[in-house]
């Protein structure tokens, strides 16, 4: 008596329940705390090009349906795959996928942009020039030295628009250890807060105002979450989230490497990281890519973003994919936001 064929339908249903598990922890890794586990962090990153390959998977299992002896098998993976690439889709776009969103740079409202210059690769006079066209009271720069945010604000002071220039480095002469944060004239004169902290790899500013009236504005960079550097990525996420902590008035934005699925345990009273909201997703516009620029944009990770505290609404949100060819690979990302209390 062959006791074979029992063997291998208990061994697929053990590989299917792995594979079941595999998926539940790609679609919503919160459910078991693990979304800022290694592995898991980078595959959550990504959804659409995980969604991508478990169709691709799905389709090369089908050409084994013919095969008698393991067509239960293959049948019940499909079915897992299929119903993975609907669950993760579906939470992608519940983010929201617009990309055509109108920012009103003319009115009252505070326009913030943040953008990844890669090292200053754009240079000063692009830069320049959509502050100019999107009319942004408040920029965000990562990756930005403090020469090329002096030579931005000149460009712009000589067309009647003058900035404040603030830079935080850990080696001047790396472009990757600078950030930089430029804020209107405008909006009063604000001083950098060193005392707070900071990220640990790659630097973040901390600008209060002096006369206490506007919001604490923030220009951050938390590492990315490669091996060597997970434990300073999760201290990096703890410290924005603390930023958000309920106490003042909060504006902040840059290149956070992480998305709102690594921000599951740091939000609080309904916040997305501290008390902060995403303001993309709040306007149906937080699944829309902004890295890497070689990506279209709905299949590229949404790692740049423009966080507030509650007393900010946000009105519009949008990627700029129009500059793709400026050298960096971040796009940058423009939102309107309305003070409401």
């Amino acid at each position: 008596m062959s006791y074979a064929p029992d063997v291998l339908a208990i061994l697929g249903w053990l590989l299917a329940i792995v594979i079941a598990a595999c998926l539940l922890v790609a679609a919503w890794p919160q459910a078991l705390g693990l979304e800022q586990a290694p592995v898991v962090a980078q595959v959550v990153s990504m959804r659409i090009g995980v969604v991508g390959i478990a169709l691709v998977l799905a389709i090369v299992l089908l050409c084994f349906v013919g095969w008698r002896r393991v067509r239960p098998f293959v049948l019940g993976v499909v079915s897992l795959l299929l119903v993975f690439a609907l669950v993760s889709g579906g939470i992608h776009a519940s983010r929201g996928l617009d990309d055509s969103q109108t920012i009103d740079g003319d009115g009252g409202d505070l326009v913030v942009l943040t953008w990844n210059t890669l090292g200053d690769e754009p240079g000063a006079e692009e830069v320049a020039r959509i502050i100019d066209e999107t009319g942004a009271d408040v920029v965000m720069l990562p990756e930005t030295t403090l020469p090329l945010g002096v030579g931005v604000a000149e460009l712009l002071r000589e067309r009647g628009n003058p900035f404040w220039v603030h830079t935080s480095w850990y080696d001047p002469a790396y472009g990757a250890l600078n950030t930089t944060l430029l804020i209107s004239a405008a909006l009063g004169t604000y001083t950098t807060d060193p005392s707070v902290g900071g990220t640990r790899t790659l630097p973040t500013v901390v600008a209060r105002p002096d006369d206490g009236e506007g919001p604490v504005l923030v220009s951050t960079h938390p590492v990315a979450p490669v091996p060597e550097q997970m434990r300073n990525w999760r201290a990096d996420l703890r410290f924005v989230a603390g930023l958000c902590d309920g106490s003042s008035s909060v504006v902040m934005a840059g290149d956070f490497n992480s998305t709102l699925d690594h921000w599951a345990s740091l939000g609080v009273d309904g916040g997305d990281l501290g008390t902060c909201r995403d303001a993309a997703s709040a306007v149906g516009a937080g699944a829309v890519g902004t890295w890497p620029t070689w990506a279209p944009s709905w299949l590229g990770a949404q790692i740049d973003r423009v966080v507030a505290t509650p007393d900010w609404e946000p009105v519009a949100a949008r990627v700029l994919t129009g500059v793709d060819g400026a050298g960096t690979d971040h796009r940058p990302v423009l939102v309107q936001l309305r003070r409401t209390g």
